[in-house]
């Protein structure tokens, strides 16, 4: 039987961890700056990829041209 890789599960709480820090401090001088925040600040990414809302795919933010 394996054992838990218990280095493993710390380093990972201690990055999430991290990012959050990061993300708070970011949206703290967003307001002290007095911008407004982006769309989603408040809500976690599902993802590694940043949270600046420029990761999606081109197909997605356009539509496609009338067929007339």
């Amino acid at each position: 039987m394996l054992k838990p890789n218990y280095q493993f599960e710390k380093r990972q709480r201690e990055n999430e961890k991290k990012k959050k820090k990061a993300e708070k401090a970011e949206r703290k001088a967003q307001q002290a700056s007095g911008a407004e925040p982006h769309e989603g600040a408040d809500a976690a990414p599902d993802h590694e990829a940043s949270a600046s809302g420029d990761d999606a795919p081109a197909s997605l933010t356009t539509s496609p041209p009338d067929p007339a």
